[in-house]
């Protein structure tokens, strides 16, 4: 007796795996079918590593064929399991056009981390620099206020034949938050997959053009986002914002230690000292250290990386922030002076890293057993 191939496939097409929708010829899960004489060898590819579907497709394959071909043929099945593509999982890859990318992050809230990567990207359009931000503070998107663009939404455009988001500008800044897409009231209650998938069409979807920096405003903390965002990025360098308090500063010290962790190795490019001190306009000369003196100039010192400078209490920061015009913006200030100065060391920061470096890899992030394991 000798096995006819295009019989075994025709009969193949009357059974469905768990889960696939299709037939699994039509799925494409039968890889080949070879025969010999009166053997038959199927190569079956599944997405699922369950025993329980692995062993009920073996079974059926072998009584389909026992059923509508013939009772003698010898079945043998090989299976293989490749892990289907999961379409909230960010991919690594650079974005083209984009030189350097660069994270701002803290490791508590409230530091003025989202006020300081506003005033970092406009200093550097100011410079001549071109920018973009990516608000990838899920669940607390502060953008939008901060360049007067709450109102906006981003709309579609064609490129190359693909359907592009086109970032909001203001001041020269491409900007893309979650907060063009939710109400301003509305509270963004998402499981990590669907925040990866926001963060994911941001990313990637989005018509970003040709970046000199793009930075990333980051979330508090040292968590699912982070490792998304490593994973989804190749990032040039991390600035840690913090303020002098011991509180902040444990924190702080924290988010340093995952950027420099082994097999995430993402290069710290500085610390930045927010709310330092506070000068009051009728005594210029004096300084009062509220939140105490050099806290995260010393922890720069100890953990070895840049210390990049320190931004003082001021009024009109804040109120800049809340009117959406960021307050380096203001010419001939204090506050102009004190982020230039901090821009060009992140700049500088940035060119020693270029030099010196390899270029940085997106990790990739496997989960076993229920614990996350972070591999380069």
């Amino acid at each position: 007796m000798k096995l006819d191939r295009k019989e075994i496939l025709k009969a193949l097409e009357t059974i469905t795996i768990a889960g696939e929708g299709k037939n699994m010829v039509e799925s494409g899960a039968v890889a080949n079918v070879i025969t010999f004489g009166d053997e038959v060898v199927v190569d079956l590819v599944l997405h699922t590593p369950a025993m329980h579907i692995k062993k009920r497709a073996e079974d059926d394959i072998k009584k389909t064929i026992h059923d509508l071909i013939s009772p003698d043929a010898k079945v043998k099945v090989n299976i293989k399991v490749e892990a289907k593509e999961n379409p909230n999982e960010i991919k690594g890859k650079a974005i083209p056009g984009i030189k350097n990318i660069i994270a701002v992050a803290s490791g508590k809230g409230g530091v003025g981390k989202s006020t300081v990567t506003a005033n970092l990207a406009v200093t550097l359009a100011k410079m001549g620099f071109k920018v973009g931000i990516l608000d990838a503070d899920i669940y607390g998107p502060s953008m939008p206020i901060m360049f007067d663009v709450e109102n906006e939404k981003p709309i579609s455009i064609t490129v190359d034949g693909k359907s592009k988001m086109k970032p909001i500008e203001s001041y020269e800044i491409k900007i893309l938050s979650i907060g063009f897409f939710t109400a301003p009231s509305q509270a963004v209650i998402w499981r990590g997959p669907m925040a990866a998938k926001a963060l994911n069409q941001m990313i990637f979807d989005a018509d970003w053009g040709e970046l000199d920096f793009m930075l990333l405003d980051l979330p508090p903390g040292t968590g699912d986002i982070h490792l998304s965002i490593m994973q989804s990025l190749p990032i040039t360098g991390a600035v840690v914002v913090s303020t002098p308090q011991a509180v902040a500063l444990a924190d702080a010290k924290k988010g340093v230690a995952m950027f420099m962790q082994d097999n995430i190795n993402v290069p710290v490019l500085g610390i930045i000292e927010n709310m330092a001190y506070f000068t009051p306009e009728e005594l210029p000369e004096n300084k009062y250290y509220i939140f105490g003196q050099e806290g995260a100039k010393n922890l720069a010192a100890d953990l070895d990386v840049p210390f990049l400078g320190e931004v003082p209490i001021v009024q009109s920061i804040r109120e800049a922030g809340d009117y959406g015009r960021p307050a380096a913006l203001q010419t001939a200030s204090v506050i102009e002076t004190v982020f230039e100065e901090i821009t060009r060391n992140v700049v500088q920061e940035t060119v020693n890293r270029n030099e010196n470096l390899p270029a940085t890899e997106a990790i990739k992030i496997t989960t076993m057993a229920g614990c996350s394991a972070v591999k380069k």
